[in-house]
């Protein structure tokens, strides 16, 4: 697949387990490594693909498609991890004795709980436990602005020592792999290049566009967006806090697709900090991870020239 130039996509990815997850503007695809090396591909009509307003309407779309991008990622990851063989372990007594008197499959339960779990630790490590952190100053700090100042750079310090710590992982290291590959393997194809592993390899394992740098876009806006919330209640301010959230990420939403789309200083220095915390959530992949991120790009790819210009 030549291009005649460089140009930006509106094609965007997900590392999965032994994966990679690409969405393209009318087709989705899934390639997965199977456990006997055989590449799995699995491509179905891009969820969405005639858009309703609200999810073109600037500061608007920017949630709806977030929790848009969170259901389908996650889908695909669960789907992956059963595809690669992780879920092929005996269920114990417990869990079968669980999946009978709840009437739902294991890996339902599990998926469930999963859900549950993780946005129980967002909310607490990110929301929570930096007010209540700050709380613990007392009257040594009085100031609103210099409170939430010192809130958003304990909650950037927890993010970044969250994804440290992960990244250690043996299986979350080989995710970040696959981040990797998802990566160069855009990269290449936005160079006009051959979608080839030797062209692939070359690319860069950083993008403008990774929910990386999103997330940590909305960290920033929030820190000056909760600066007008109250510090009276602590719990009244968490709880302002997660319904202020749409705003923070539909303002973050915006920005990132205006730094994707122009190359200028204020763009690079927005993107520069998101661009550097890459270096923790992708690491350079083996050619064997590129042929899988090929794989899931090649099917997304239109037909027809431009359709997927960002």
């Amino acid at each position: 697949m030549k291009q005649a130039e460089k140009f930006k996509t509106s094609i965007g990815g997900q590392a999965l387990i032994e994966g990679v997850m690409m969405r393209g503007p009318e087709v989705t695809s899934m390639a997965v490594r199977l456990p006997g090396g055989e590449i799995d591909v699995e491509t179905w009509e891009t969820r969405g693909a005639s858009k309703k307003w609200y999810k073109k309407a600037p500061f608007v779309r920017g949630i709806f498609n977030m929790l848009d991008s969170l259901v389908m990622g996650y889908t695909c990851l669960m789907r992956s991890a059963a595809k690669s063989g992780m879920e092929e372990e005996e269920p114990t007594k417990f869990e079968l004795w669980l999946s009978k008197a709840l009437g739902k499959s294991i890996t339902t339960i599990v998926s469930v709980v999963a859900v549950v779990l993780g946005a129980a630790l967002a909310i607490g490590l990110f929301v929570a436990l930096p007010v209540f952190l700050v709380g613990l100053l007392g009257g040594a700090v009085t100031s609103p602005i210099v409170k939430s100042l010192i809130e958003g750079l304990v909650k950037i310090i927890l993010f970044i020592l969250y994804l440290a710590l992960v990244s250690r992982m043996s299986e979350i290291r080989r995710v970040f792999e696959y981040h990797g590959a998802e990566h160069k393997t855009i990269a290449c194809y936005e160079a006009g290049e051959e979608l080839t592993v030797e062209n692939v390899r070359i690319r860069t394992r950083f993008h403008l566009r990774c929910g990386t740098s999103f997330l940590l876009i909305v960290l920033v806006i929030s820190i000056l967006t909760f600066s007008v919330v109250t510090w009276s209640s602590l719990w009244m301010r968490i709880l302002l806090k997660l319904l202020m959230l749409p705003l923070v990420v539909g303002i973050a939403y915006e920005i990132i697709k205006y730094a994707g789309r122009h190359d200028n200083p204020l763009t690079r220095a927005v993107s520069a900090p998101g661009l550097w915390l890459q270096r923790l959530t992708t690491n350079e992949p083996d050619d064997s991870q590129i042929e899988v991120a090929i794989a899931s790009m090649l099917p997304v790819i239109p037909g027809e020239k431009g359709a997927d210009e960002w």
